[in-house]
């Protein structure tokens, strides 16, 4: 029997027993926590120990809501050209010329990471700096691209498909030809379609999972598998059966908008479920899109945009009794529904559907997830809790940056711009409240900013070079025990997972994160400066800090 003895200053999530100052492992699960003499006393002659001092041990933080592929992918794939947040369009036109001189023997190029301005920008941009092969310049939020013509035609988006879509999603010019930006489905589509080998992908995962690990975290929901590159599941599962698999994955299969046969979309879930799932990659639900981002006008919103009068968004997935009758297949099947809703129409819509689904279930604890949540009012808030639904936000999201948040208001008004992205009025609600990043959709995936931002409502002093006054709704600021259980147990909870990892408990599997801080009680400036030392799965150390 293989052991382990945890030596620190340990902080469980566990009610009972909060705190620890050793934990003893036994088989990758935990034999015992509570003293350190009492442990050493437990452990056998030949037992490993990790002490770690006066340093802060927690349970393995767990992302709710990511996109493993798509992370890796971001890091070292095609999209290696990303400049997160970059609104320049002149530096970025020269950053993409940089990159295609220095790999000219790449087929097809993709860009990542800019952010829409005032200036509007076509396929001209792109053809000018390549005209002869596919170039695609991706938004930061993932939600709208820009083509260059040879990419249009390798799409085949021309002015049928326009139609199609409609031009909302599809932008044309005077002669009803596409202009190179597209937005939501079309993006969906065309996502899986670039070139990527299964050998390709597996590397992106492995990529990926470094960089979760070091950054303390465990275990994660990857919401939407498939969304970039349809054999994801298959990549997850010949790592897993290679032995390399160790980050945790609690997946949700993406289904199309307003899905055809419901009944037989969760019956093909169900079946990947059970070609697919091992220890360390499992289906746990369904996700869909009802809609799609503020700052792209597709959000959709309870409400007109301000400048564009007549329209409040793109509704996507907006059939009320397909998504009924999704809800009800797939809680025959132990399946949650994950749907992105940004706008505040969308969560409306998606809470009337789980009310009615409830009535036919008698099911409240379907565990069924609303991430992202920009715009709510407080009626669907109560209705949250009431239904038991799981609200998946972005602390890190919250801050009102220049530029960002100033569009918010000239979109939605500065009174709903200013309530954005609340957390503590769902906690208050009783609603078993999750952290999200989105992450690489949003460019940070971060344990302290999450517990800062959470609390300050705002971005750190010089964060990114970012001014001091970027404070959102302090109303809305929740306390660091509420942060830490919304990283942990709370996100265990989404995945069904509870009574196995979320916190540090005898029984349950031996995950944890080391820092540098105490995140409940130091100072919060203190808490912006943490480091990772150590992360441990099973019981076994995956990363340790240099």
């Amino acid at each position: 029997m293989k052991q382990t003895l945890i030596l620190g200053n340990i902080i469980t999530v566990d009610d009972k027993r909060p705190f620890a100052k050793a934990a003893l492992v036994k088989d990758g699960v935990f034999a015992y926590i509570g003293s350190a003499e009492e442990a050493r006393r437990l452990a056998a002659a030949d037992a490993q120990v990790l002490d770690y001092g006066d340093c802060y041990v927690y349970p393995g933080f767990i992302e709710a809501h990511c996109h493993g592929h798509f992370a890796g992918d971001r890091a070292v794939g095609q999209a290696n050209l990303m400049q997160v947040g970059l609104t320049d369009y002149a530096k970025y036109r020269e950053i993409i010329k940089d990159f295609i001189a220095n790999n000219p023997q790449r087929p097809f190029y993709v860009a990542a990471g800019w952010v829409e301005n005032d200036e509007y920008v076509t396929k001209a941009y792109l053809d000018e700096i390549c005209s002869d092969k596919p170039l695609i310049m991706q938004t930061g939020g993932g939600h709208s691209m820009l083509l260059n013509t040879k990419a249009l035609q390798w799409a085949g988006i021309d002015a049928a498909y326009a139609r199609q879509y409609g031009y909302d999603q599809v932008h044309v010019d005077s002669n009803g030809e596409p202009d190179g930006y597209i937005c939501e489905n079309p993006v969906v589509e065309i996502l899986p379609k670039i070139p990527v080998t299964l050998a390709d992908a597996k590397n992106y995962l492995l990529v990926w999972q470094d960089f979760a690990l070091s950054n303390g975290y465990t275990a994660v929901g990857d919401a939407g598998t498939e969304l970039f590159y349809k054999q994801s599941p298959q990549a997850y599962y010949e790592l897993e059966q290679e032995g390399r698999l160790r980050l945790r994955t609690y997946a949700y299969a993406l289904t199309t908008d307003n899905v055809a046969d419901p009944k037989a979309e969760v019956a093909r879930v169900a079946a990947d479920r059970v070609r697919y799932n091992g220890e360390y990659f499992q289906y746990v639900g369904i996700k869909a899109f009802l809609d799609g981002v503020t700052e792209a006008h597709t959000g959709w919103q309870n409400q007109d945009y301000l400048d564009q009068p007549g329209y409040h968004g793109v509704e996507r997935f907006n059939d009320h009794d397909k998504m009924v009758q999704l809800l009800v297949e797939a809680d025959k099947e132990g399946l949650s529904v994950h749907v992105h809703s940004e706008g505040g129409g969308a969560t409306h819509f998606m809470l009337g559907c789980i009310e009615d689904a409830e009535k036919i279930t008698g099911d409240m604890d379907q565990r069924n997830v609303l991430a992202h949540l920009h715009f709510v009012t407080d009626e669907d808030i109560r209705r949250m809790a009431a239904t038991r639904s799981i609200p998946a936000v972005a602390p890190l999201w919250s801050p009102a940056v220049p530029g960002v948040y100033d569009q918010e208001v000239a979109y939605v008004g500065q009174e709903l711009a200013h309530q954005g992205y609340p957390v503590k009025s769902f906690c208050d609600a009783g609603a078993n409240v999750v952290f999200h990043s989105d992450y690489p959709v949003s460019p940070m995936m971060n344990v302290k900013y999450s517990f800062y931002m959470a609390e300050k409502r705002a971005a750190p002093a010089g964060f990114l070079g970012l001014p001091d006054n970027t404070q959102r709704n302090i109303e809305e600021a929740v306390t660091r025990e509420q942060s830490l259980r919304a990283m942990t147990i709370n996100v265990a909870r989404q995945f069904r997972q509870e009574h196995r990892m979320g916190s540090i408990e005898f029984g349950k599997i031996a995950n944890m994160a080391v820092f540098d801080c105490d995140f409940l009680h130091d100072d919060i400036d203190k808490v912006a400066q943490a480091n990772v030392v150590a992360t441990i799965v099973d019981g076994e150390e995956v990363y340790r800090a240099e």
